[in-house]
């Protein structure tokens, strides 16, 4: 595969509990804080990861389901 200049790759790898670091450079392009919540789109180009727009931004953003004690429990951070 060829080189492109405006491509920068990076990795990151996933434990066994599927969590995984944000490399730092990737936290600042983005502005992440500890405690921000991230999207994943996926696209016909491929998977795409950003911030979650404020509530107010996007009222489509969280959905009932997930709302619940379990799942905060289940990602909260150990």
């Amino acid at each position: 595969m060829a080189s492109r200049p405006d491509v920068q790759v990076i990795t990151s790898k996933l434990t066994r509990k599927a969590k995984t670091v944000v490399p730092r450079i990737i936290r600042e392009r983005l502005g992440l804080r500890p405690g921000d919540t991230l999207r994943y789109r996926i696209t016909r180009a491929g998977i795409v990861i950003d911030r979650r727009p404020d509530r107010e931004d996007d009222p489509f953003v969280e959905f009932a389901e997930w709302a619940g004690a379990e799942d905060d429990e289940a990602f909260e951070d150990p």
